[in-house]
């Protein structure tokens, strides 16, 4: 049996790798093991920097082999284990459409990132851009735009159902929802639910009583110069 170990920080991007990893094994059984960091230096050490040399979570060790970033994860995981279902080999005809929205779901996290890097980690309120803050935040809508039209008289992102597509997008839209509001997209907020509901997404939220990197539900652009 290959060994497997995730190395994650709640409520960042390696959300998205260990919800795809508890969808595989409630899928097929596939054990794997998390190793949990708080979100800061700690991985900056020689150590992680072995893992993952931009110090950033994830990193997914497995059968001897270290992967990072996200969309890489995916492909190789859904490519070892397609009986899960949640990859598209090649030649299939949603392949094309598949690899897209994997990997829109970094566009969408960029400007997240950006987003969480000015309400959070630049704590003073001169260090913070009120433009940036804006102009991010009307990015996101634009994104939620193309995904909401995507899902039109769709379920799910794939016409077949249900994918790593929708575990890359909805992490996503798991962090992007603290700065902008899917309110007026009804489309993506029936599937954002449907998604919710499920063990596996529930599983890689964080566990109560632990370090949150988000201490409210929602950021509201604050009143700082720009």
């Amino acid at each position: 049996m290959t060994d497997i170990t995730l190395h994650h920080a709640p409520q960042t991007r390696s959300m998205r790798s260990l919800w795809l990893l508890h969808e595989i094994d409630h899928a097929i059984g596939l054990p794997f093991q998390v190793v949990e960091h708080p979100f800061g230096k700690n991985l900056r050490s020689p150590e992680y920097l072995a893992l993952n040399p931009a110090g950033r979570v994830p990193a997914l060790e497995i059968g001897g082999q270290t992967l990072f970033e996200t969309g890489a994860i995916t492909e190789f995981l859904c490519e070892q284990y397609p009986e899960a279902g949640l990859g598209c080999a090649v030649g299939d005809a949603e392949r094309a459409d598949w690899l897209i929205w994997v990997h829109f779901s970094e566009t969408i996290s960029q400007h997240a990132a950006a987003l969480t890097q000015q309400h959070i980690a630049l704590y003073e309120d001169e260090m913070r851009s009120l433009i940036v803050m804006k102009l991010e935040a009307a990015r996101l809508k634009k994104c939620y735009a193309a995904l909401e039209a995507r899902l039109e008289g769709r379920d799910y992102v794939l016409d077949r159902g249900f994918s790593a597509a929708d575990i890359s997008l909805g992490q996503a839209l798991y962090m992007s929802k603290h700065f902008a509001s899917t309110d007026d997209f009804p489309n993506i907020t029936a599937w954002y639910s449907r998604l919710s509901e499920r063990a596996a997404f529930k599983a890689s939220l964080p566990e109560a009583g632990g370090q949150l990197l988000y201490q409210k539900d929602f950021y509201e652009v604050p009143d700082v110069g720009a």
